[in-house]
């Protein structure tokens, strides 16, 4: 099972970006799916999450009516488009995914946490710059 991700880039302020995750099963085979983010020196943190079972989403507060997760089943893929992006939106982006239920746990209790994602793909990084 694996995950990759894809489309980061260097854009500007206020720009928009979407970031792609192929996933190499079926996207029902995960309880959840999740974007995390890790900038320079600071802690990585849970971004957007998808339950796929019910298809509900959260995000953190800081991306909360900018960015969006959403999947399409028909190309296994997971997507989270960015709008208005800021400097502060900088990182490295992981997508992840559980097989459990912890996973949608993590996903929908509120702060998305990283307890029962199981499975990680390589991170694509997200520069926005002036």
């Amino acid at each position: 099972v694996q995950l990759q991700a894809s489309g980061g880039g260097l854009v500007q302020p206020g720009d928009s970006l979407r970031l792609s995750c192929a996933a190499s099963g079926f996207t029902s085979d995960y309880y959840a799916i999740a974007w995390f983010r890790q900038a320079p020196g600071k802690e990585r943190e849970g971004v957007s999450c998808l339950s796929t079972t019910d298809g509900r989403t959260d995000n953190a507060e800081s991306v909360k009516d900018r960015f969006t997760i959403s999947r399409d089943d028909a190309k296994n893929t997971v997507y989270l488009q960015m709008n208005n992006l800021k400097l502060e939106d900088t990182a490295v982006y992981y997508c992840s995914a559980g097989l459990g239920f912890a996973s949608t746990w993590s996903c929908l209790s509120g702060g998305i946490s990283d307890n029962g994602f199981d499975i990680w793909g390589q991170g694509t990084l997200v520069t926005v710059s002036s």
